[in-house]
């Protein structure tokens, strides 16, 4: 069985705090890793969330901003001094490959494994594999920002009253699947199309284009809310989301299940007292109109993609 679920590893915007680490995130795509944001404090946040370096596949980079960054270098030796066996590919904003490379190479250390290097410049596709395709979609930040977004293949799932109506059981089965068509039956016939799952991870961003074309039809949309409603206004200042139009974005998309992280210190502790943290922004989020499934992330949670609706 295929697994799929979030490591939320920092949560935490500008500065970490007593109980927020720096941004990082690992997604568990089946038998792959996708680190997404290592800020700093992260390899130590992956020991506690007992993830490993030999889980990491691929390392995402949407900016070269501190808190998203700052812990590359101490996860690119950790997969050098494990001697990870598989190649581990790492995608950034191309007008940052000199911070990527004084990362890479803050200190010295021994190279064991291929770090394959591939810059984003541009909207499209990264990476095409049997499980899904990488495209990302630049956002709007003070510095080159791109989100990331997964998308499976489309799959088939046989209907069993239309194979028994055709009288097509046992072996036929797989010829039916394998060929397309079997005694002129086709797969059509006898199948429906299976939606392959979509994932998106949007970071530090104004709204704008790239956020609702990553969020479109998401399975699972990760994405800061970095500030409360009422400050709106410094959102968009700054470059970020306030929740509630991070809520409205996911509304419009059809998101089935959001996650909101990336919260400014000023929020430390949100809500009243007595209050689970974050429930202000929970409530801000379900006032925007967002009905599906909703999480307001803590520091080493783990999240289960949705199962195929």
């Amino acid at each position: 069985m295929s697994v799929r679920e979030l490591f939320v590893l920092g949560t935490a915007s500008q500065v970490p705090t007593r109980h927020r680490n720096h941004n990082g995130y690992l997604l568990r795509w089946d038998g792959e890793g996708i680190l997404f944001d290592p800020g700093e404090g992260t390899q130590r946040q992956m020991l506690r969330a007992g993830v490993s370096a030999h889980d990491i596949n691929r390392i995402c980079i949407t900016h070269f901003h501190g808190d998203h960054s700052l812990g590359l270098a101490g996860v690119i030796q950790r997969i050098n001094l494990d001697r990870v066996p598989h190649q581990v590919s790492a995608h950034y904003p191309a007008s940052g490959e000199h911070f990527f490379d004084r990362l890479r190479y803050a200190t010295a250390y021994r190279e064991t494994v291929r770090l394959d290097q591939v810059p984003v410049a541009a909207d499209g596709v990264l990476a095409r594999t049997p499980s899904y395709t990488l495209e990302t979609h630049r956002l709007s930040h003070p510095v080159e920002s791109y989100g990331y977004r997964l998308v499976e293949p489309d799959g088939r799932r046989m209907l069993p009253e239309k194979l028994a109506l055709h009288g097509i059981k046992g072996p036929d089965v797989g010829r039916l699947q394998r060929d397309g068509a079997l005694g002129g039956i086709t797969l059509d016939d006898v199948s429906e199309v299976r939606r392959g799952q979509r994932f998106a991870f949007v970071m530090d961003t104004r709204l704008c284009d790239g956020v609702h074309a990553l969020a479109q039809g998401c399975d699972m949309l990760v994405i800061e809310s970095t500030f409360l409603d009422e400050d709106e206004e410094l959102a968009t200042e700054h470059g970020h989301l306030a929740v509630g139009q991070a809520a409205r974005a996911a509304r419009d998309a059809g998101v089935r299940h959001l996650v909101l992280t990336h919260f400014s210190q000023r929020y430390s502790v949100p809500g009243a007292a007595g209050e689970a943290p974050g429930a202000e922004f929970e409530r801000q989020a379900r006032a925007a109109g967002f009905e599906g499934e909703l999480t307001v992330a803590q520091d080493l949670w783990r999240i289960r993609v949705p199962k195929r609706s």
